[in-house]
């Protein structure tokens, strides 16, 4: 894998407040990640034109919402989110196999080929443990309800799923090789594990068969943030030696 290639499977989350902070963000990670994830908090403080905001540096988009309602509902909204001329987007499989396929066919009958963003299905959040889903009412272990979401998710017609990197391989063997698995929880070696519980390096998870990485404050709360993303690609490559 080249250096290239690995910072392309980097998605920089922009938990920023505001447009002014997204240009400088752009400005500086420009070139060293794949894309910009921009989150429930950004987009309610900016709406859209925080996503267009991105674009015009040149960068592409993650938009992540975690849609869950009505499927006429999610799918308006997942159609919506494919117009903004995004890369991926996403619901809660949680929701269910008719609020998934009602998403796909509707941005499946607008968009084709490279213009379609693909839709990915969160599984189980990456901050959420056994008694988490007790909790809820939910007796499956997180690896088998993650698993169970993925097949779901994958037989809805759905792209990929989110998933921690600690399901990345339960999902592969279930799901096949095509199936896209995008990774928050992940740590470099010299940051923090703050709020997250399942969790792995990124040469770890890319090495189990993750596509992309979400990674935030490693390298947003680094003093040089640019050199910290190159560190991640760089760890990336020594891992897929």
């Amino acid at each position: 894998m080249t250096l290239d290639e690995a910072r392309k499977k980097i998605i920089f989350a922009l938990d920023v407040h505001g447009l002014e902070d997204i240009d400088r963000w752009a400005e500086t990670l420009s070139g060293k990640v794949g894309m910009f994830k921009v989150g429930k908090e950004l987009f309610t403080s900016s709406g859209p034109a925080a996503v267009k905001a991105v674009q015009r540096h040149g960068g592409q988009v993650f938009l992540d919402l975690k849609y869950h309602d009505i499927p006429n509902t999610v799918a308006n909204a997942m159609l919506e989110a494919a117009r903004l001329g995004v890369q991926l987007t996403n619901l809660h499989a949680l929701g269910g196999a008719e609020m998934m396929e009602t998403a796909v066919s509707a941005v499946h009958k607008e968009f084709s080929g490279a213009e379609r963003p693909r839709l990915l299905a969160v599984t189980i959040l990456t901050s959420s443990t056994a008694m988490t889903l007790r909790q809820v009412g939910i007796e499956y272990s997180v690896q088998d309800m993650v698993v169970r979401l993925a097949r779901l998710a994958k037989e809805s017609g759905m792209d990929g799923v989110v998933a921690s990197p600690l399901e990345i391989g339960l999902i592969r063997e279930a799901c096949g090789p095509d199936f896209l698995i995008v990774t928050p929880g992940v740590r470099p070696s010299f940051a923090a594990v703050d709020d997250q519980k399942r969790i792995m390096t990124p040469s770890e998870a890319v090495s189990s068969g993750a596509d992309y990485l979400v990674i935030g404050r490693p390298i947003a709360k680094a003093v040089d943030p640019a050199h910290a993303a190159e560190c991640i690609a760089d760890e990336i490559v020594r891992g897929a030696l």
